[in-house]
């Protein structure tokens, strides 16, 4: 059993997990300021709130799995990120402030500062997230003892930028086939036609992504003529992108939402694919690269720590199911 494999493995479900519940709030917070009126800011808001807080807890299981596994990695990462780190960081503590202070007051000042903030902060999130895994792609100036030998602004590069706007356009597509499946009436129409708007910016990104990407990081083809099961992802991935529309001709809400699921499923899947078996990929020195090899603890750790993760995961997964089956009604606000 190799199990720097099993991890690199988990640490992608975890990532999914993280992408697909999270993302759907994110995109319901970028969407926020399009709500008409009070009622329906809260309804968006009451459509998320019992489960945002949840669903970032991925995120720390995430980041808290690649500390353990790979320690390297991890030191690599969230130094030479820091920065980056460190403004996600507070665009996600500035999301959580804007849902808890928003009702605290009732002048309209003081609310829609709030509603802004929730907007802005979503949207930062999501883009240096996407910014993140732009870079992760294409690589970043490693030395030979796997430390980052770049500054920051050598992360604003405009690849990761479009793959943050991406990402801006998968969780704005996400997040309104969520709200388009949570609500009612009048609003659930409007909400009808944002879900094509997102689904065409999202295609048209898609594919300028696509077709950047095969071009500027070499890797990805490599893997394509490397990997054959690449292409079953790739087969995923499109046969996903084709439901969503079929799905939402027919109105079928909880299908497109599965769909838009699996969409960010299989992204993560080409994600992983595309990068295996590098977990922090060193240009133009790809020799300086942190590897699930080089990069993981010893045998003996990742053998405990699965055996963790194997008991902790279902209870993990039974409480997020049990949370999403009894928040499953649609929400309306009057």
């Amino acid at each position: 059993m190799d199990l720097n494999l099993t991890w690199f493995i988990l640490l992608g479900v975890l990532l999914a997990g993280y992408a697909v519940l999270d993302g759907f709030d994110l995109g319901v917070g970028m969407l926020h300021l399009l709500a008409r009126g009070e009622a329906e800011r809260r309804t968006f808001i009451a459509s998320i709130g019992p489960i945002w807080d949840g669903n970032e807890v991925w995120l720390v299981t995430f980041g808290g799995a690649l500390f353990a596994a790979f320690p390297e990695a991890y030191a690599t990462i969230f130094s030479g990120f820091y920065f980056v780190f460190m403004l996600v960081l507070v665009a996600l503590i500035a999301r959580a402030v804007a849902l808890e202070f928003r009702n605290k007051r009732e002048a309209v000042f003081w609310r829609r500062s709030w509603d802004v903030a929730f907007f802005l902060s979503s949207t930062l999130a999501t883009l240096l997230f996407g910014m993140s895994v732009g870079n992760a792609l294409i690589g970043v100036p490693l030395d030979d003892h796997g430390i980052y030998r770049g500054g920051f602004f050598r992360l604003l590069n405009p690849y990761a930028f479009l793959v943050g706007l991406l990402s801006v356009a998968l969780f704005l597509m996400h997040g309104s086939i969520y709200l388009h499946l949570k609500t009612l009436g009048p609003l659930r129409e409007r909400i009808y036609h944002w879900m094509w708007r997102a689904y065409a910016v999202f295609v048209v990104l898609y594919v300028l992504v696509s077709v950047v990407t095969l071009a500027a990081v070499p890797r990805a083809w490599a893997s394509l003529q490397s990997y054959p099961l690449t292409w079953l992802a790739v087969a995923l991935n499109l046969g996903t992108l084709v439901s969503i529309p079929y799905a939402l001709r027919r109105r079928w809400s909880g299908r497109a939402f599965l769909a838009s699921c699996a969409t960010v499923c299989a992204f993560v899947l080409l994600l992983g694919l595309a990068l295996l078996p590098n977990l922090v990929t060193s240009s133009p020195l790809p020799e300086n690269s942190l590897t699930i090899y080089n990069a993981a603890s010893s045998p003996k750790t990742l053998w405990i720590m699965l055996v963790i993760a194997m008991i902790g995961m279902p209870f993990v997964l039974a409480y997020t199911s049990a949370i999403y089956w009894i928040f499953r009604g649609r929400v309306q606000i009057s």
